[in-house]
């Protein structure tokens, strides 16, 4: 079996958010197509729920595009009201992907840019 090791996200895929009134949507994409499998086991709804929770997050789905090794994760109540409501510098949510991108996973080490 293959080293593995526990690695922010963010060294093997990137991500792309958008908002709707207090949802966010933020799209997550592994750098490897072969990856998909080993993230979908372990960037669950859960886990992505509490990540946001201090935020007030109330529910996250995701939705998996396997044929784009994609998947893209909808939370609800995230954005403090949005853009229209809210006093938080970032009412669009643009940058919650990188919080996202935070999240740890634990993968093959030949899978790491430069790894």
């Amino acid at each position: 079996m293959s080293e593995t090791v526990t690695v922010p996200l963010h060294e093997v895929a990137h991500a792309r958010a958008g908002d709707k009134g207090n949802r966010s949507n933020i799209s997550l994409m592994p750098y490897d197509p072969a990856m998909f499998p080993l993230l979908a086991e372990q960037v669950t709804e859960a886990r992505v729920l509490a990540l946001f929770r201090h935020r007030g997050a109330t529910r996250c789905t995701r939705y998996d595009l396997p044929k784009l090794a994609a998947f893209n994760f909808v939370i609800d109540d995230v954005l403090e009201g949005g853009v229209n409501g809210s006093l938080n510098l970032d009412g669009h949510g643009k940058t919650q992907s990188f919080r996202l991108l935070s999240l740890t996973v634990t993968v093959p080490k030949a899978a790491v840019r430069g790894g």
